[in-house]
């Protein structure tokens, strides 16, 4: 069952300069804003500090929520079997414009409609199908790259294996998927590249009981070390997977610094309140007349290494000083 929800009237339009508002349209727009996995009211001014940057980049372009701009917000619930259902169920709401969250979604509403705008936030929409390019998507599509390309899965497991220089297996949390798409064979390459073995932990599903199938196998493997896919799924039960990791003694590089933030070893990732805020600005334009297909993706150009310092003491793990120096932060 899909989740949805509507939150309105987020600040007074009073107090913006007057500039601001003679630029806001004078009609109500509507977009649906789709994201796989977790709850409807973090995508928020007052959720994650890149909802935040979206929510603020959206008032400075002089969209006001409940008043000139309608947010419908809806969640997969982490159940990728029901995205094609979810992505009908949106195109037939008839929205001005549908921001699609994550890989699958992106393809599902590919699928759905080929009339209203569609911006995504994709890893790599020319590898995983999405557009044949770049600069000119085509189509009613565009939208952002939200991991940096494939490339940055080979810059993690570089990370990982910089952090420990006799690693010589690492395991990969990832679903099947995920796994047999090109996102998998960038992570083979790069295992290829690195001189190391890969071995893929196939997730069945995103729950609790699923992830901790999966960390029992590991325990009886024995593995050395583990990359987290950046699937928005497992963003999304990152509690889970970080207890887990700890509880396993497990050294684990991840894709976001959320994970980080919440007791995670390490992450490289995007900048991603950039993201979104250029997020903002598609939708801009969108809303204000441009053709999505003629707009090119945008490709992030700020990445950040994040180290939870706590988390490798409690791990008995000992960072390099060359590693720890090219930290963009430090968390204790």
């Amino acid at each position: 069952m899909r989740r949805r929800d509507f939150i309105t009237a987020l600040g007074a339009a009073a107090t913006w300069p007057l500039a601001a508002r003679a630029q806001q349209p004078a009609k109500m727009k509507r977009i649906a804003f789709v994201r796989p996995a977790g709850p409807v009211s973090e995508v928020s001014v007052s959720g994650r500090p890149y909802y935040r940057a979206f929510f603020e980049e959206l008032s400075r372009l002089g969209y006001v929520e409940g008043q000139n701009l309608g947010v419908e917000r809806y969640s997969g619930e982490g159940r990728p079997e029901r995205y094609a259902g979810l992505a009908r169920d949106v195109v037939n709401t008839h929205p001005d414009l549908i921001v699609a969250v994550a890989a699958r979604l992106s393809l599902d509403f590919k699928m759905a409609t080929t009339t209203i705008p569609i911006v995504s936030m994709i890893n790599d929409p020319i590898a995983l199908g999405l557009v044949a390019s770049i600069a000119r998507p085509g189509g009613n599509i565009t939208g952002v790259t939200i991991s940096g390309g494939l490339e940055l899965i080979g810059k993690r497991m570089g990370l990982l294996v910089e952090a420990m220089p006799k690693l010589s297996t690492v395991s990969y949390l990832v679903s099947r998927p995920y796994w047999e798409d090109p996102r998998g064979a960038a992570a083979r390459e790069a295992a290829k590249q690195a001189g190391i073995s890969l071995k893929a932990v196939l997730l069945g599903a995103f729950n609790e009981a699923e992830y901790q199938r999966v960390f029992r196998s590991m325990e009886q493997d024995r593995a050395e070390a583990l990359m987290v896919s950046d699937e928005s799924e497992n963003l999304t039960n990152r509690a889970t997977i970080i207890e887990l990791a700890a509880k396993g003694g497990m050294p684990t590089i991840y894709s976001y610094r959320d994970y980080v933030e919440v007791g995670g070893l390490m992450a490289y990732s995007i900048d991603q309140a950039e993201i979104y805020r250029h997020l903002a600005n598609l939708i801009d334009k969108i809303l204000r007349g441009a053709n999505p297909g003629d707009i090119p993706f945008y490709q992030p150009t700020k990445f950040e290494l994040s180290i939870n310092l706590k988390t490798a003491k409690a791990l008995g793990f000992e960072m390099p000083a060359l590693l720890l120096g090219r930290a963009d932060e430090g968390i204790e």
